[in-house]
């Protein structure tokens, strides 16, 4: 058996550290110079991780000492580099993966440097890799230098009048790093997002060393900050118990940290706390109070030569920046996906993606998606939702050794969705606000809708019951 892996963030390393164990051949494609996925391609002052630390690894691979409560760009890329090294995974860098087809025996996987044939794909692009550049009028004639902020490299603004589109994760970070080294920073808004503070710092010496040398002591801690994420964070996205208790939070590190009533309005929610991403961080507000600072709530008209223009006039900028998120709905584009009988992934896939259990498609056999629809989390780590669909991907390796080649029935992907639609209408997520996690049609494609123990249960191993099996791989 040969298995192709597309992609090498933390989806494709956990992957590809489990085939490697069995003995398994693979082969890892990854698009970039090097691992690390999102954490490779996001270098804004500022980047960082709204999950805490020891949450943010992997189980088989923990990492005890990292210097913060919640890991830096910088601290994430060096962990999943190490990951990589010590484990010898080892993938073809610079190889894009166009399409994916499959010939009635097996997965033809191609690339600018030509076609390999592969039993099982198993695919880990996950959903933060196409920058999202909203299509403004005029943006073309810009004299200054426009970029998204995932595609910040080496730049450095110090001196310059800089235009900042959007107050989502990437803004928060990224304006206090901005304000007092940029000339002036304008903010464009169009929509405030519930800001919770970060309980941030770095970890003691004391601290660091009781994680690695007292037995326990590590594990203890990250099931803490797991249990707590679980019966605090999550009930609030079900409208649960602690849902007054975050809107409260929320309110209340507002009224803390701005003392302008009319930027204080402008800055206030209009949805309940969720329906978004929450944006965790205890620094933005204070930067939108600074005098080189300016919060703008007018609508973007259109981009003029010298700079923004709104209902109330054009600003200067030298730089404009895009933290206006990512094609998050698209799964899998630009790559084409065919499978039996000529099916046409993005065709299914129209009118919003979905998958059984996220993971595997009708009419697509031993495809394998890692962070695919409807697996992504509003108040937990994703890393564990990864190793969760990794062993079940590997326990289907084993059904498909044995039984030959897998493909999940309709019947099971129909019924997986009724009950998936269920519990996604009783979210916050559905109370009609515009995020990331829907489709242009209001579908919701991204979020997992229920716990992350319900759904390391649910994929703790194969149904054999909810797949057709045929001869070969």
């Amino acid at each position: 058996m040969r298995v192709a892996i597309v992609g090498a963030g933390f989806g494709g390393l956990c992957m590809a550290v489990h085939l490697a164990r069995k003995g398994i051949p693979h082969v890892v494609f990854e698009k970039g110079d090097g691992v690390g996925g999102t954490w490779r391609d996001n270098t804004y002052p500022g980047a960082g991780c709204d999950i805490p630390s020891h949450l943010y690894s992997f189980s088989f691979e923990p990492w005890c000492d990292w210097s913060r409560r919640y890991p830096g760009q910088p601290e994430i890329l060096a962990y999943l580099e190490m990951v990589a090294a010590r484990h010898r995974v080892r993938p073809r860098f610079g190889t894009e993966v166009t399409e994916l087809a499959h010939d009635g025996s097996g997965w033809l996987v191609v690339t600018p440097g030509g076609v390999e044939r592969f039993d099982v794909v198993v695919t880990a692009v996950g959903q933060l890799n196409r920058p999202r550049v909203p299509e403004i009028p005029g943006a073309e004639t810009f004299r200054g230098e426009a970029f998204h902020s995932a595609r910040w490299g080496s730049r450095d603004l110090a001196g310059k009048r800089v235009a900042v589109v959007g107050t989502g994760s990437s803004a928060a970070q990224l304006v206090p790093s901005l304000a007092g080294t940029a000339r002036q920073v304008d903010v464009y808004q169009r929509t405030p997002s519930w800001v919770l503070p970060k309980a941030d710092g770095a970890f003691s010496p004391l601290t660091r060393a009781v994680f690695r040398r007292v037995p326990g002591a590590h594990r203890l801690y990250r099931e803490w900050q797991f249990a707590y994420l679980e019966n605090t964070v999550f009930p609030a996205l079900v409208e649960g118990w602690s849902t007054g208790l975050i809107r409260r939070a929320g309110l209340a590190h507002l009224r803390s940290q701005v003392a302008d009533p009319g930027l204080r309005r402008r800055l206030t929610p209009g949805y309940p706390p969720g329906c978004k991403r929450i944006v965790l961080d205890s620094r933005f507000y204070p930067a939108l109070t600074r005098h080189d600072v300016e919060l703008i709530t007018d609508p973007i008209t259109r981009i003029v030569p010298e700079g923004v223009e709104t209902p109330a006039g054009v600003r200067q900028a030298e730089v404009i920046v895009y933290a206006t998120g990512f094609h998050t709905t698209e799964f899998l584009l630009p790559m084409t996906v065919t499978g039996t009988c000529g099916r046409d992934l993005r065709e299914q896939w129209r009118d919003g993606a979905e998958a059984y259990l996220g993971m595997a498609a009708p009419g697509f056999p031993n495809l394998f998606f890692l962070y695919g629809p409807n697996t992504n989390l509003g108040h937990n780590s994703i890393v564990h939702m990864l190793e969760a669909q990794v062993g079940y991907v590997m326990r289907c390796l084993h059904l498909i050794a044995r039984r030959g080649r897998m493909e999940v029935t309709e019947a099971a992907m129909s019924a997986y969705t009724t009950a998936l639609n269920r519990a996604l209408a009783a979210t916050v997520w559905n109370q009609g606000c515009r995020s990331w996690y829907k489709t242009e049609a209001g579908r919701i494609t991204n979020n997992w809708p229920r716990s992350a123990r319900d759904y390391r249960r649910l994929t703790r191993r194969p149904r054999p019951g909810a797949y057709n099996f045929g001869a070969g791989r």
